[in-house]
């Protein structure tokens, strides 16, 4: 659980998380592929702070479906959990906007920058 004045301090550190290490500016496009975890508003709140398009998508979600959102949306940045990025990691060969991808949780991969070291 987050107050208010946590949400909004967490927000500022994330908005410079994707405006610095995911080199992101206002009006970039940004797919979170987040299961119901807290860091989802965090990070929905930080878009709205840096003027970055948060699009949401949910786990269930194929890779045929995230292909389709990455090119239709020329999204410049995924976020994902630990667990979900082995299924992603397929398709984000085949996008040509992509710039960075982001974890949500305590493990690491390569390619991948953490949110949570980040922070």
């Amino acid at each position: 659980k987050w107050s208010f004045e946590e949400l909004g301090c967490l927000s500022r550190k994330a908005a410079n998380v994707l405006s610095e290490a995911c080199g992101l500016q206002r009006g970039d496009r940004v797919i979170a592929v987040l299961p119901r975890v807290p860091e989802w508003w965090l990070l929905s709140v930080a878009c709205m702070r840096a003027g970055i398009v948060f699009i949401p998508g949910t786990s269930q979600l194929t890779a045929k479906d995230i292909s389709y959102r990455l090119q239709a949306s020329k999204a410049k940045c995924i976020i994902t959990s630990d667990t979900l990025a082995p299924a992603l990691e397929p398709v984000l060969p085949g996008s040509q906007f992509l710039k960075s991808q982001l974890i949500v949780g305590r493990g690491s991969r390569d390619g991948w920058l953490n949110l949570k070291e980040l922070l």
